[in-house]
């Protein structure tokens, strides 16, 4: 059994969001923390642990959405299918999240690129293989080889409405992509919204979980070291209650 980590890290300085909506992490050394255990045992003295040392710990600032996380029905809208209400992080049937692993090669396409059905349809039969209701289907984008430098945020394709709908009409619940988003990235959908003014085209592909209920992936990594099938997914969310996404540790799982 192989396992590919799929994820990537929680860390400081790197543009893993837009401004303003990166993670900080302050690190607290096992000296630095010594006062803090001290204060459990009055009188205890540095000299009376081994090397002077407490504890490595660290505090965390992040919103649902830094790391690679899945994102719950309820960050696309406040209804799915139609008009029920939509699930939480913590309502994601946990079935959903370990299951068989479908990888779309879209790095070919360029930045702010719209993936259609027909794309979809094009891949499907490049690699072979006819979705099963609740595959995992993650997408390889350019953005994946930009982690860490300042453009990726605005890198890669994106999926728009009408690829989402075609992955969920045929079963799929989960789906995924390298990049900072599901949909392309904002700045050219800013552009075609200020030629357009159609704001039908803004979240399109995230929009489309108010038709049928879905979760999606973002900010995957080594998508390019998989296959293109025959291998398992787990994404298992951390449970907060009433989220719109939950971090996880996404791997895959080969045979």
């Amino acid at each position: 059994m192989v396992i590919i980590d799929l994820s990537i890290p929680l860390e400081n300085d790197i543009r893993s969001d837009p401004e303003g909506y990166t993670p900080h992490i302050e690190y607290v050394d096992h000296r630095q923390s010594l006062p803090g255990l001290q204060a459990f045992f009055p009188g205890l003295a540095a000299t009376d642990m081994p090397d002077g040392e407490a504890w490595a710990i660290e505090h965390v600032t992040l919103n649902t959405h830094n790391g690679t996380h899945l994102d719950a029905p309820w960050h696309f809208a406040s209804t799915m299918d139609g008009g029920s209400p939509a699930m939480t992080i913590d309502q994601v049937p946990l079935d959903w999240c370990f299951r068989p692993g479908v990888k779309l090669d879209f790095r070919h396409f360029v930045d702010g690129y719209i993936v259609t059905a027909q794309d979809i349809a094009a891949e499907m039969d490049r690699i072979g293989y006819e979705l099963a209701p609740l595959d995992i289907v993650v997408v390889n984008t350019a953005a994946g080889a930009r982690y860490g430098a300042d453009n990726y945020v605005s890198s890669g394709c994106g999926m728009g409405r009408e690829a989402t709908l075609y992955l969920l009409d045929r079963g799929v619940r989960v789906t995924g992509t390298d990049g900072w988003s599901w949909d392309v990235p904002f700045g050219f959908t800013a552009e075609r919204y200020a030629d357009s003014q159609d704001a039908g085209l803004i979240w399109e592909g995230h929009k489309a979980g108010r038709e049928i209920g879905y979760c999606h992936l973002e900010k995957l990594h080594n998508l390019e070291n998989l296959p293109s099938h025959g291998f398992r997914i787990a994404c298992f969310p951390v449970k907060i209650r009433n989220a719109s996404a939950g971090w996880t540790r996404a791997v895959a799982i080969l045979n």
